[in-house]
C-alpha cells in the first residue's frame, strides 16, 4: 500500500480552459464558483486523503482532476456547480455498479458538489479503438447495462430524455447557419420518427442514456468497455447503440456500421435504422457547429429525409 500525502498547496490546481466551458453552459454566476474550485479541491484533498494531480476531461458541467486514493488506487476527483445534477450521477451509478461496466464510486459529498471515482485505465475513448472489434464489445457492454434491474419507481423514461433533447436543440434552428440546411419540416419529421418508436416498445430497459464514443471508455482485456456519466432512464435498448452508430457518417456509413452494430448487439436492423433517423438531426447540427467533414454532414442530412 502507497502512502499517501493529502496536503495539497491550492496553487497546484490548474483549472485551464475548463473555466470557459462551464460559464457557457451556467453562465457568469460560475465564474465564482470556479475561482474556488483549488480551495475545495484542497479540502477535499485533507478530508478523503487524495493527492491531487492534474485538472483533465473536464466537461460542459464539470471540473474533473486526476488524483489517488488514500491506499494509492488511481482516481478521478469531479466537482460541479450543478449538485442536483452530481447527485443524480451518484445515484445512477449506484444503481448500474453491479454490471461493473461504470467507475466504482470512492467517495461522495452532495452538498459540495463533489465525488471521487475509480480512474479506468488504459482508459482510451471507444473512438480510438479498432473498429473492427469495437461493435461486440459494445454489444458486451450493453448486455451488461441492459441486465441491471430497474429500480422501483424509476421516474426517467427515454420519452422524456428525447423531449428534452428535441426541445433544447431544437431551439438552435433559428441560427442562420444551421436553420439553412435544417428545415422546420424535417425536425417535425424527426419527432414524429421518435414518438412512432416510442409508442412502439417492446422490450423496456434502464438505459445509460448518453452511450456515445466519448463516454465509453477502454477498461482492458478482462473488464471490457465502461461507460461513465449516466443519464439513466427506461427505454428501448437500440436507444444506447444509436450514438455509436450515427457517429459512422462520413466513415464507413451510417446504414453499414447500423448492420454491424445491430448485429453484435442482437437488435432488429430496421428498427435501429429507424433511430438513427431520429438522431441525425441533432448529429448534423452538432457538426454544422464544429466544422465536421462535408461528408458526414451530407449523409446526416439524407437521413433526415
Amino acid at each position: 500500500m502507497r502512502r499517501s500525502v493529502a496536503r495539497v498547496q491550492t496553487a497546484e490546481v490548474d483549472i485551464g480552459d475548463a473555466g470557459s466551458r462551464l460559464v457557457d453552459r451556467f453562465g457568469p454566476g460560475a465564474a465564482g464558483w470556479l475561482a474556488e474550485v483549488p480551495a475545495l479541491a484542497s479540502r477535499l484533498a485533507s478530508r478523503w486523503g487524495l493527492v491531487l494531480g492534474e485538472v483533465f476531461a473536464s466537461g460542459a458541467s464539470s471540473v474533473v482532476m486526476r488524483c489517488r486514493w488514500r491506499d494509492g488506487t488511481p482516481a478521478v476527483l469531479k466537482l460541479s456547480p450543478d449538485r442536483a445534477l452530481l447527485t443524480e450521477q451518484v445515484d445512477m451509478l449506484r444503481v448500474f455498479a453491479a454490471s461493473g461496466r461504470v467507475p466504482a464510486l470512492l467517495a461522495a459529498d452532495a452538498e459540495t458538489g463533489a465525488m471521487v471515482l475509480e480512474e479506468i485505465l488504459p482508459g482510451a475513448e471507444a473512438e480510438d479503438l479498432s473498429p473492427e472489434s469495437l461493435p461486440q464489445l459494445w454489444g458486451e457492454l450493453l448486455a451488461a447495462l441492459h441486465a441491471v434491474p430497474p429500480p422501483a419507481l424509476w421516474s426517467r423514461d427515454l420519452r422524456g430524455r428525447c423531449d428534452e433533447a428535441f426541445a433544447r436543440i431544437g431551439r438552435r434552428l433559428s441560427e442562420p447557419a444551421i436553420g439553412a440546411r435544417i428545415g422546420q419540416h424535417a425536425w417535425r419529421r424527426a419527432i414524429q420518427r421518435c414518438e412512432a418508436l416510442l409508442d412502439s416498445q417492446a422490450r423496456i430497459v434502464l438505459l445509460h442514456g448518453d452511450l456515445h464514443l466519448g463516454n465509453v471508455l477502454d477498461g482492458g482485456p478482462s473488464r471490457g468497455l465502461v461507460a461513465i456519466d449516466p443519464k439513466a432512464c427506461l427505454g428501448d435498448p437500440c436507444f444506447d447503440a444509436v450514438d455509436y452508430v450515427v457517429a459512422g457518417a462520413g466513415h464507413e456509413g451510417v446504414q453499414a456500421r447500423c448492420q454491424r452494430v445491430a448485429t453484435a448487439c442482437g437488435f432488429d436492423g430496421d428498427r435501429m435504422f429507424a433511430w438513427t433517423q431520429v438522431i441525425a438531426p441533432m448529429f448534423a447540427i452538432a457538426y454544422l457547429t464544429n466544422d465536421g467533414s462535408d461528408m458526414a454532414i451530407d449523409e446526416l442530412l439524407t437521413l433526415t429525409r
